[in-house]
C-alpha cells in the first residue's frame, strides 16, 4: 500500500485531511486488487468547513464580471484537453467502462466547459417597453449563492461538469460530494480548476458517504441549491429536505427507456442501436435502452440478430482497447443485476435468450462482470419491464401496431429517453409528439445527448429542471426584473395607464 496515493479534501483552496482522520479505499471494479487511491472518509464537520469557505468566497466571486469568470473556465477546458488521456485512464480504473467511453466522458466535460465559456458574454436577459411613459424595464439573471452538488459514479466527470460549469459562470460557489465509487475523477477535475486559477473557496470537494456527507450538505440552511443525480428514492428525500425552507432543488433520477422498432425499420441499424444503447457503459446509464418494443412483423429477425450480436460482445477490463463492455461498478450493483435476472427468469417467466449469469474464471474472478443479457416474451406487467435494473440487461416486447407500441413506450413510471426506428416520416413525427419523455431520438438509440440541448426527464425521472444547454443556467440562477422610472413622479402600473 506504500505506493497508493492518498487524496485529500479541497477546502478553501487547500488540500486537507478529514477531521475524522479516517480514509476509505477506491478499488478497480475490473480487478479489486488494484487500489486506485485512498480518500477522505469525511463527516458533517468537513461539510461545514467547506460550506463556510464557499460562503466567504461567494462575497467576491459573484462580483467578478462574467466574462472574467469565463476566462478561468476557458483555462479549465484547455487543461482538460491536454490531460484527456490520463483522465480517461484514471476513470476506467475507478469506474470500469471501456476507454472509448471514458474518453467520451472527459470530452463531454470539455465540450460543456467551452459552451459555458460563451455564456460569460451571453447570459441574456431582455428589455421590454413599459406601459407607462418615461419608464424603462428589463430583467437579468442573478446567482443563488452556495450550490451543493451530489454526483453519481456512472459519468464521474461529465455530470459534475454539467453542474459545476453553469454554476460557476453565473457566479455561484460550490461544495461537491462525488460518488464514493468514483471520487478520483472529480478530484482530478478540481485539481485542474485549481491550476487554472479558480480562487480559493469557490469550489470545494468533500469525499465520503451519502449519510455522513450528502445528508448534512443537503440539509444545511446556507446551501441555496442542491443539484443531485442518482436514484429516485434518494432524490425524493432530497426534495423533502429542501422543501421545508424552499431552497432550490434539481433532481435527475431514474429511467426505463425504450427503443420502438417499427415493421418498416432498417433492422440492422436498429440492432446496432439496441446493442449500443443496452450494453454501452454496461447498461449503467439512466438513458440505457432497457426495453425493446418491436413490431410483430420483424420481431423474429430483430431478436435473432440482437442475440447473436450480444453473445459476441467481448467483456473484460476496460483498459484493454479490444473490450466491448466492462464490469459493473461494484459487488452490490452486480448482485442487484443478478437479482433482476433471477426475477425475470423465475418470477416474471420471461424467456432468457442469452447471458443471465455472472462471468467467472481467470481474469473475471477479480472483478464484477455480468454477461450481456437479453430477455424475450416480456410483457408490460413484468418487473423487468417496469423497474430500472441499471445493468447489462435488456428485454424485448412485441407490439401489433404503431398505437400499441406508443402505449407500451409510455407504460412506465419514468420518462427520460425513448427512440423509434422507422422509415416513415409521419410515424417518426407522431412518435416524437406522443411519447412522453424529456429526450427523444429517431433512428438512434436512447443514448447520445449533446451538451447544447437540455438534458432531463419527466414523471419519476426528474422534478422539472434540465441540465446542459441554456436550460442548465436556470437551475443555478434566479430572474430579477428591474423597473427604472425617470418620469420624476409616482406612476402606478395598472392604475395610471387606464
Amino acid at each position: 500500500m506504500a505506493d497508493v496515493t492518498e487524496y485529500k479534501n479541497y477546502i478553501n483552496g487547500e488540500w486537507v485531511n478529514s477531521r475524522t482522520g479516517e480514509t476509505f479505499e477506491n478499488r478497480n471494479p475490473a480487478n479489486i486488487d488494484d487500489v486506485v487511491g485512498v480518500f477522505q472518509k469525511s463527516n458533517e464537520d468537513d461539510v461545514n468547513d467547506a460550506i463556510a469557505a464557499a460562503k466567504e468566497a461567494y462575497k467576491s466571486w459573484r462580483l467578478v464580471p462574467a466574462p472574467k469568470r469565463a476566462e478561468i473556465l476557458n483555462g479549465i477546458a484547455d487543461r482538460t484537453v491536454k490531460e484527456k488521456e490520463r483522465l480517461s485512464r484514471d476513470m476506467t480504473r475507478e469506474m470500469g467502462k471501456v476507454l472509448k467511453e471514458t474518453r467520451g466522458d472527459v470530452q463531454e466535460a470539455i465540450d460543456l466547459g467551452y459552451y459555458m465559456v460563451g455564456e460569460g458574454r451571453r447570459q441574456f436577459g431582455y428589455t421590454t417597453p413599459s406601459e407607462l411613459p418615461n419608464k424603462f424595464n428589463m430583467c437579468m439573471r442573478q446567482p443563488l449563492g452556495i450550490c451543493g452538488l451530489i454526483t453519481p459514479w456512472n459519468f464521474p466527470m461529465a455530470i459534475p461538469s454539467w453542474k459545476m460549469m453553469p454554476a460557476l459562470i453565473l457566479g455561484n460557489t460550490i461544495v461537491i460530494k462525488p460518488a464514493t465509487d468514483t471520487p478520483l475523477s472529480v478530484v482530478n477535475y478540481v485539481k485542474i480548476m485549481e491550476e487554472a486559477g479558480l480562487p480559493p473557496g469557490v469550489v470545494n470537494i468533500v469525499t465520503g458517504s451519502g449519510r455522513n456527507v450528502g445528508e448534512p450538505l443537503m440539509r444545511h440552511k446556507d446551501v441555496s441549491c442542491i443539484s443531485f443525480t442518482g436514484s429516485t428514492d434518494v432524490g425524493r428525500r432530497i426534495s423533502e429536505a429542501c422543501a421545508t425552507d424552499f431552497r432550490h432543488c434539481h433532481l435527475e433520477m431514474g429511467g426505463k427507456n425504450c427503443i420502438f422498432v417499427m415493421n418498416d425499420a432498417d433492422i440492422d441499424l436498429a440492432v446496432d442501436g439496441a446493442l449500443w444503447g443496452a450494453f454501452g457503459t454496461t447498461g449503467q446509464r439512466c438513458t440505457a435502452s432497457s426495453r425493446m418494443i418491436v413490431h410483430k412483423d420483424v420481431i423474429k429477425e430483430f431478436t435473432d440478430k440482437l442475440v447473436a450480436r450480444a453473445k459476441a460482445l467481448k467483456v473484460g477490463d476496460g483498459l484493454d482497447e479490444s473490450v466491448d463492455m466492462g464490469p459493473t461498478i461494484n459487488e452490490s450493483q452486480m448482485n442487484t443485476v443478478l437479482k433482476y435476472i433471477d426475477i425475470g427468469k423465475n418470477k416474471d417467466g420471461a424467456k432468457l435468450l442469452c447471458g443471465g449469469e455472472r462471468l467467472t474464471g481467470g481474469k473475471y474472478d477479480k472483478g464484477f462482470f455480468t454477461m450481456p443479457t437479453v430477455f424475450g416474451d416480456v410483457t408490460s406487467d413484468m418487473t423487468i419491464f417496469q423497474e430500472e435494473i441499471f445493468g447489462s440487461v435488456t428485454s424485448i416486447t412485441e407490439c401489433a401496431s404503431f398505437e400499441e407500441g406508443i402505449d407500451l413506450c409510455n407504460n412506465t413510471a419514468y420518462g427520460l429517453s425513448a427512440s423509434i426506428y422507422t422509415r416513415d416520416i409521419n410515424k417518426a413525427f407522431s412518435a416524437m409528439r406522443d411519447v412522453y419523455t424529456g429526450i427523444f431520438y429517431v433512428n438512434a438509440p436512447t443514448i447520445g445527448a449533446e451538451v447544447h440541448l437540455p438534458f432531463g426527464g419527466v414523471k419519476n425521472t426528474g422534478n422539472g429542471h434540465r441540465e446542459a444547454g441554456i436550460a442548465g443556467l436556470d437551475v443555478f440562477s434566479e430572474w430579477k426584473s428591474v423597473y427604472i422610472d425617470f418620469s420624476g413622479k409616482i406612476q402606478r402600473a395598472q392604475i395610471d395607464n387606464n
